[in-house]
């Protein structure tokens, strides 16, 4: 045991820093219980990797897990036995990896290939054991050198093979461990400037990459979803896949629509100026969601701080969409997520998980809150209802063009919208999230306008 001080932790409900406060796994709410609904998932790069290192310095977190790190084969596999301490003492039931999260990379391609080989075996081991699986695998093509200009949009064709070696390993990793996706995380797919840039031809062979993936995973028996993780300003200023409009827009182009869908990540929906409900719910609109990589970051700072979430505003808004998705199938809320460089010890990054599946839990009670509550959704349903009928269901159905809108618009002039009513209805979020009860007049109490009355 790595953790000996740190107990198991339970949902008590009570003040105590080591135990869930809302979070109550086997609690049904809409049918299932808190887990089936959020599926929780662990990230072997943040939680066993990270050191808390940034740009002006090296890391504060002790991860050697008791070895010598000149031993890549016992220190992988002392960062399995942590990693499955962690799990069970949070209950968290999934994790996601890099290839080379599990153990460091070799020398050669065959050399690295063998230790995934052997660290594999005793992950996959500890899983029999265990009942943990895997949610999803992906691929590390950005970190060494050799793709600083990129894996799939390189414009060396041996960094393209290599990429594509590496990433037919990682498939062959996430079928082994029974994976139920796998994520193309872009990286460094993008450029600095055009003025050495073949966009086009970049994009054309990122998605030429793309479909020799889903190819040779269907070929080898993968039955899951593929996704690829949106991701703005990181490291490259002209991303490929800023935000989940652009990446639609790309995979309709290459007609790539239906094969991938998305892995949305908090804190890159931030960076790419959007929140992270827009996000989810242009995912949903395009019919694209799939997982969630579940952390924030901080406004103030312009890059991706992974923080562990605590904004319960933003994770019910999450819920909430998560909900009128109909839930997770394949995918999860992955903890793409580190402590603070100053919070180093084990002790901390057990509470930053303990406060993220907290924050998830109470955003997922207060969704529902507001859901039955029903004055937003029925606001919503009002705001729209003059294309229930007349001249708005002729819209609708496109029984009516534009000369039948002219015709219709001569006869009479438009008055105003009805009011959008945005900050009632925010504060309506608010009595929800903070009282746990209506305490207002419901909208619709109000009669509706007529010609006569002020506006």
């Amino acid at each position: 045991m790595l953790f000996p001080e740190i107990p198991v932790i339970q949902y008590k409900n009570q003040d105590d820093h080591l135990a869930f406060r809302w979070y109550n796994p086997d609690e049904v709410i809409l049918g299932k219980t808190m887990k089936e609904h959020l599926k929780f998932a662990l990230a072997w790069w943040h939680t066993l990797c990270g050191e808390g290192a940034d740009m002006f310095g090296g890391g504060t977190a002790d991860k050697s897990f008791g070895t010598d790190r000149l031993n890549p084969m016992a220190h992988a596999k002392a960062k399995t036995d942590a990693g499955f301490e962690i799990m069970h003492k949070l209950g968290i039931e999934y994790f996601c990896f890099h290839d080379h999260d599990l153990v460091a990379e070799g020398e050669t391609l065959a050399e690295s290939n063998k230790r995934l080989d052997e660290i594999t075996d005793y992950i996959k081991k500890k899983m029999d054991e265990t009942g943990v699986k895997c949610l999803w695998g992906t691929c590390n093509a950005f970190s060494h050198k050799r793709f600083m200009a990129g894996a799939g949009t390189s414009p060396s064709a041996d960094i393209f093979a290599y990429a594509a070696a590496k990433i037919k390993k990682a498939v062959e990793l996430t079928v082994k461990l029974g994976g139920t996706g796998y994520v193309f995380w872009g990286g460094r797919e993008g450029y600095e400037t055009l003025l050495n840039t073949d966009m086009k031809f970049e994009q054309d062979n990122l998605a030429r990459l793309i479909r020799m993936t889903i190819e040779y995973a269907r070929s080898i028996g993968f039955k899951g979803d593929f996704y690829i993780e949106p991701k703005p300003m990181e490291p490259s200023k002209h991303q490929y896949d800023v935000d989940v409009a652009t990446t639609c827009n790309f995979l309709r182009a290459h007609g790539l629509m239906g094969e991938v869908k998305m892995n949305v990540e908090a804190n890159h929906a931030t960076l790419a100026g959007h929140t992270f409900q827009h996000e989810l719910r242009a995912a949903i609109d395009n019919g694209v969601f799939g997982s969630i990589d579940a952390n924030e970051g901080d406004l103030l700072l312009g890059w991706d701080t992974d923080q562990f979430p605590s904004d319960v505003y933003t994770a019910t808004m999450c819920m909430m969409e998560v909900i009128r998705a109909g839930g997770f199938t394949n995918g999860g809320l992955n903890f793409d997520a580190k402590p603070r460089r100053m919070s180093y010890d084990a002790e901390d990054l057990y509470h930053g998980f303990i406060t993220g599946m907290d924050t998830y839990a109470l955003g997922l009670r207060k969704a529902v809150q507001i859901i039955e509550d029903g004055r937003v959704g029925n606001f919503l349903e009002e705001r729209y209802v003059s294309y229930k009928s007349g001249i708005g269901a002729d819209i609708v159905s496109g029984k009516a063009g534009l000369a039948e809108l002219e015709a219709y618009s001569l006869q009479r002039e438009p008055q105003l919208p009805a009011s959008g009513r945005q900050e009632m209805l925010e504060g309506i979020v608010n009595c929800v999230l903070f009282e746990g009860k209506p305490r207002m007049r419901r909208w619709n109490d109000v009669p509706p306008p007529t010609e006569n009355t002020p506006r």
